[in-house]
Order: structure tokens, then C-alpha cells, then sequence
């Protein structure tokens, strides 16, 4: 595991040598800007705005902008001597219910490691301290120009440390709240419990990035001078029934398990002029737009898979 941190972990009056590692890697499709022209990379040059040179890495320092737009430069030595105790330790400071931690609130995950055989003991005793107790440790430690809260957990063999975003950092969800009143029958709630059970549990592990796979398959077939893919359907964007996008997505989704009966509901598009003006709310869209998403399946996920050659995009998609 190649560390990105390393310290100490203190736990009370113990303290546990430890290491970071990264718990996650980005598949994220990455793509050069080129010169249309001739196919030539864009190549960028920093350059200073008094004297307009071209300047190299070691000509180039960091500076705090203050409000009336001084710069105050700040050097790796002015960083290192920060009075700060989180430089080299986490310093637990709390617990909390591990399940009881906003999801707003979580960010990166990493693998906190024992750096000596040493610290295998302690690290060992926090680790079934934590699964016993269902808690999670709360601290601070500093990495990476930047002091991070933390969350650490037992998972299976390891102690896990999420960072997690300051509470001011989080934003307020008012303006995603619907406006307006908005009246949902028993019927319509009791369909959506249905079409909820019907789905089932989701196999996270069995999702893939389809658009990765799309984009890969479309530069092999550039490469090989094929056809691209052809798009996929974009489904209907319409407003419809409520209560028969409901049904008839329970409908589909009980096929798809075995257990329907092999008749459906038909999805009924609501005029534009229908009661109160439902034919133009957004809500109704959102919902027709989830029943037409329920129609992927795993085939078809296999199948856009296998159209992509990994091995050959990855020299100039990346």
C-alpha cells in the first residue's frame, strides 16, 4: 500500500503508529484537448503577468491573497512550523454511532494501516473496540496543505478513516424543496411501496460506468475505422398517468423477477390542458422518467461491455 500520510494515532493515552493509504481509484474517462487542425496536443505555459516570462517550477512559490488583494508569500518552512498537533497525529477527541453520520458529510475514504510490528497490538485492540461497540472515532489530523476532520471505523480486518467536510462547508437543502402543494393519494403511495418491494434489494457490486464502456467502444471503432456505436434510445420524455407509470413499472419489474402474471398496465400521456395544470408539472416528469430507467437490464450492460477493448483506448482516451 503506498502511504500518503504518515504518524501517529492517538487513542487516550495510546498511541498507534499508523499510515494512510487510499481506499478508492477513479475510473473517470479523461480526454486531451487538441489542435483541430493537425491533431496536436494544447500545451499551456505559466507565465508571470509583470514581466510576462515563461517560468519554470522552481520559479514559481505560493501566496495568500488577502481581502484587499495583498500577496503574502508562504514558503514549505513557514507551513512546517505551523503550530499545529494534528501535523503528525490523529488525535481522537470523541466518539459517535457510526450510522448516525450525515451522508452529506462523508468525502474520501482511506486505509488506515500499522506502520511497525509494533503497533500491531494497539492498532489490533481500537480496531474490535470499535466493531463491539458500534461507535465511530471522531479527530483531526492535518495533510496536504489542509486540516481534515475525521470518522474512523472498523471494517472487517482494518480500521477505516473517512475525511469528512467541515459542518460549514455544507450547504442548505432549501431550494431542492418542492414549492407548492403537492397532494399524493394513498393509492398513488401504496403503488410506490409496491414497485419499491418489486425491485428488491440493489447489488451495488453488479453496477458498471456505462459511459466509460460507451466512450471506450467508441474509440475502438474509430481506431479500427468501424461504425461507432449508434445512440442509445433517449426513451420517452413525456408527461404520463401517475398511477399507470406506477403500475405498469410494478408490472415490469414483477417479469423481470418471475413473478407477474403477464398482463400490464397501460401508461396513459396527460394532456396539457388536464385538472390544476398537472399535464406541466415537473414532478410528473421526474416520475416518467424513473419508470423508463427501470427498463435497463444487466443483459444489456454485458452486452454494451463487450463492444469495448480496454486494452486499446486506454493509450489515447486517458
Amino acid at each position: 500500500m503506498r502511504s500518503v500520510w504518515s504518524g501517529n494515532l492517538a487513542f487516550g493515552l495510546v498511541s498507534i503508529p499508523v499510515k494512510l493509504g487510499s481506499a478508492v481509484s477513479s475510473h473517470k474517462i479523461s480526454f486531451r484537448q487538441i489542435h483541430l487542425a493537425d491533431h496536436g496536443r494544447v500545451r499551456y505555459q505559466k507565465t508571470c503577468e509583470l514581466d510576462e516570462k515563461v517560468l519554470t517550477s522552481a520559479d514559481i512559490g505560493r501566496a495568500f491573497e488577502t481581502p484587499d488583494d495583498q500577496l503574502v508569500e508562504v514558503t514549505d518552512a513557514d507551513l512546517q512550523r505551523l503550530p499545529l498537533p494534528t501535523a503528525k497525529t490523529i488525535e481522537v477527541s470523541g466518539f459517535v454511532e457510526a450510522a448516525s453520520v450525515d451522508a452529506m458529510q462523508l468525502d474520501t475514504p482511506y486505509f488506515l494501516a500499522p506502520s511497525s510490528p509494533t503497533a500491531n497490538k494497539p492498532y489490533v485492540l481500537m480496531r474490535e473496540a470499535l466493531a463491539r461497540s458500534g461507535k465511530a472515532a471522531v479527530g483531526k489530523f492535518a495533510m496536504r496543505n489542509s486540516e481534515h476532520l475525521a470518522l474512523i471505523t472498523a471494517r472487517d480486518d482494518i480500521l477505516l478513516l473517512q475525511t469528512l467536510r467541515w459542518p460549514d462547508e455544507l450547504n442548505s437543502a432549501a431550494d431542492a424543496v418542492p414549492r407548492g402543494k403537492v397532494n399524493i393519494s394513498d393509492n398513488e403511495l401504496r403503488l410506490a411501496d409496491t414497485l419499491i418491494e418489486a425491485l428488491g434489494e440493489a447489488d451495488l457490486s453488479a453496477y458498471e460506468d456505462e459511459y466509460a464502456v460507451a466512450v471506450e467502444a467508441m474509440v475502438t471503432a474509430k481506431l479500427e475505422g468501424a461504425e461507432p456505436p449508434a445512440p442509445a434510445d433517449e426513451g420517452g420524455g413525456k408527461v404520463v398517468d401517475l398511477m399507470a407509470a406506477l403500475q405498469a413499472s410494478v408490472d415490469q419489474a414483477k417479469d423481470s423477477r418471475g413473478g407477474g402474471d403477464g398482463t400490464h398496465a397501460t401508461v396513459t400521456e396527460l394532456s396539457s390542458k388536464g385538472e390544476g395544470g398537472a399535464g406541466k408539472r415537473p414532478a410528473k416528469k421526474a416520475a416518467s422518467k424513473k419508470s423508463a430507467a427501470a427498463k435497463k437490464t444487466t443483459a444489456g450492460k454485458t452486452a454494451a461491455k463487450k463492444t469495448a477493448k480496454k486494452t486499446t483506448t486506454h493509450r489515447k482516451a486517458n
